[in-house]
């Protein structure tokens, strides 16, 4: 069995996130076309294999992210991913344009990594910006409460009655 064979069993066969990350990794790595996996599943009886193939992300960094992306959907959130924001660089998510949200793999234990991502939080708050991070076993393990956490800073935002500041005076 050759591994667009394994990928369509998995689509029609797979929990959706079992599916989606065996895909995700698939096409990313591009030892398939996300086209030719659309293209197979095509008419009625693969409309659930077609929505898990809604949730593959072209450029997606890490699995972490898709998963993380899937949870965020299913809860209603506004996202943005691959967002650049000046002073920072590119971050995973931008959630309802006033939280960034982080998923950290175990490359981000690194000493020199941890520095670099506590300045990339200091200089997005200095922007305006809440900041939270999530690591594999947040994303895998606890997306509910990862969810439920963010829903909670949101509603704080909210209630407090901010926008984004302008920081043109600092």
């Amino acid at each position: 069995m050759g591994l667009a064979d394994v990928l369509l069993h998995a689509l029609h066969c797979l929990p959706d996130l079992e599916a989606l990350v065996m895909v995700q990794s698939a096409v990313g790595n591009g030892s398939i076309s996300f086209d030719f996996l659309y293209d197979k599943c095509q008419g009625r009886r693969n409309g659930l294999a077609r929505s898990v193939l809604d949730l593959v992300i072209p450029r997606a960094d890490s699995v972490l992210e898709v998963i993380a992306n899937v949870h965020f959907a299913r809860a209603g959130l506004r996202v943005r991913r691959h967002v650049h924001i000046s002073g920072v660089g590119e971050v995973d998510f931008l959630v309802e344009e006033c939280l960034v949200v982080e998923t950290d793999g175990s490359t981000h234990f690194e000493p020199k990594s941890i520095k670099r991502d506590q300045r990339r939080n200091n200089q997005s708050i200095i922007g305006g910006y809440l900041v939270l991070r999530y690591y594999y076993e947040d994303v895998v393990h606890r997306p509910e409460v990862m969810v439920t956490e963010i829903q909670a800073v949101l509603l704080l935002w909210k209630r407090s009655g901010r926008g984004r500041p302008d920081m043109r005076h600092l």
